[in-house]
């Protein structure tokens, strides 16, 4: 049962009242606006392993390459991070969206080494800090009963991003590479161009304005956008006791647990989807990304309509034990899927669909579990490094035999699956309908 409030701001408690609203417009245009800009990050982020191919360089700048995107990655994370708790959600996304439109356009027509490492720069770095600000505004914007739902949705389009790329890339490898380039970038700019009119339609994160204090511009981010909230009725919307901070785990915790299960995820990830084929099987390269972002998409798809009635402590530790035992199985035959394709693409199939249920699961917690003031900032370094953890892996895993590659994955993903256990015991429950005034 609904009940409409006009917006007199009598109740000072905004974000109470919009966290209990029904779903609008103004939620489908924020759902297509981050979803848009998911896809763009992981399509970009991917450009560097097609980028190999590009042109001829010594092993050590390809390994340079591969480590470029994580690298200009957790730049524009930590930069963007605290300057969105700062000057607001919304500008950044503005920085971000310029930085795409002049990167998109010079990548198109990037015919050297250092030209191409010159614009996936400004992308990824507009990239790191896109993600960090949909992530952190997604929770603050987005209605109780469909938070995690849609925060869920979101991020598997991280994965249709990683498709797209991989779908652009196959479709346009026969023909040159200066073709197959500007097919990437155009379809780049495409997408920038999606995320620039639905960014039109959004309101600045309230949350983050009644927490600044600004509850003036507040309420005149709700007028522009809102005349009335259809919103639950009175008496359910502070049904939810504000947990005292002092019985939250304490930050130091949640660092560490949010950051070791998002470095594992990230390196065991970006180990077998983005660099396992240009190092062993670079012919192959294309392929692995469309295979492991299908599975990835697929199982994204499957699971995220059930997210806000599920345990988000639970599917974090499921997930992780399937992942683990994925790349177990993948281990001990390696000496039969080396000669039989048929079966790595299984295993790779399996694996991949754990590895989505796990993305999903903790990309949600490690940015749900902050004070909304520092929200930017502690998801930022929790990105920071764990995503910069992968990069010396790049160039340590280079001269391993694949043996030893996947034994390093599997030991990686063991101390997420260890972390994942600390937290279901130690942590809290953030799913199953949870307000964030009260996980947070």
């Amino acid at each position: 049962m609904y009940y409409v409030i006009e917006v007199s701001f009598i109740n000072r408690d905004l974000h109470k009242i919009l966290e209990n609203a029904k779903w609008t417009s103004i939620h489908s245009w924020a759902f297509i606006s981050f979803s848009a800009g998911m896809a763009l990050e992981a399509y970009i982020f991917g450009m560097s392993s097609i980028a190999t191919n590009w042109v001829p360089v010594p092993k050590i700048l390809e390994s340079l390459l591969l480590s470029w995107a994580p690298l200009w990655l957790i730049i524009g994370i930590i930069v963007t991070g605290p300057l969105s708790d700062r000057l607001g959600r919304k500008r950044m996304f503005y920085l971000t969206m310029s930085l795409y439109a002049i990167g998109a356009i010079g990548i198109a027509f990037s015919y050297t080494y250092y030209l191409i490492l010159l614009f996936l720069a400004m992308l990824l770095f507009a990239a790191g800090g896109e993600m960090n600000t949909i992530m952190v505004m997604s929770h603050e914007i987005m209605p109780r009963k469909h938070r995690s739902k849609a925060m869920f949705f979101e991020i598997n389009f991280i994965n249709f991003g990683g498709l797209l790329l991989a779908a652009v890339a196959l479709s346009s490898a026969y023909s040159s590479t200066v073709f197959q380039r500007f097919m990437i970038g155009i379809t780049a700019i495409i997408i920038a161009v999606i995320l620039a009119y639905a960014r039109q339609k959004i309101p600045e994160s309230i949350r983050w304005l009644e927490d600044k204090g600004d509850i003036t511009r507040a309420e005149e981010e709700i007028k522009k956008y809102f005349s009335q909230v259809e919103t639950e009725e009175p008496r359910q919307i502070n049904d939810d006791p504000i947990k005292d901070p002092k019985k939250l785990p304490p930050i130091s915790l949640r660092l560490a647990v949010t950051t070791i299960i998002a470095a594992a995820n990230t390196i065991g990830f970006g180990l077998m989807t983005y660099v396992l084929g240009p190092y062993f099987f670079p012919k192959l390269t294309a392929i692995i990304l469309l295979v492991a972002n299908s599975a990835e998409f697929l199982a994204g798809l499957g699971i995220s309509p059930f997210a806000d009635s599920i345990s988000r402590k639970l599917t974090l530790l499921i997930s992780l034990a399937g992942v683990v035992a994925s790349t177990a199985a993948i281990y001990f035959t390696i000496s039969l899927w080396t000669t039989n394709l048929i079966l790595f693409w299984i295993l790779l199939v399996i694996l991949n669909v754990f590895t989505s249920i796990n993305y999903l699961t903790e990309d949600t917690l490690k940015a749900e579990i902050w004070p909304t003031v520092k929200r930017g900032t502690y998801t930022a370094i929790v990105r920071f490094i764990s995503i910069g953890a992968y990069i010396p892996t790049i160039f340590l895993t280079s001269g391993l035999s694949i043996y030893q590659y996947i034994l390093f994955n599997l030991i990686v993903w063991t101390s997420g699956l260890i972390a994942a256990v600390v937290w279901f015991v130690k942590g809290i429950e953030t799913g199953k309908g949870k307000s964030l005034s009260e996980i947070s």
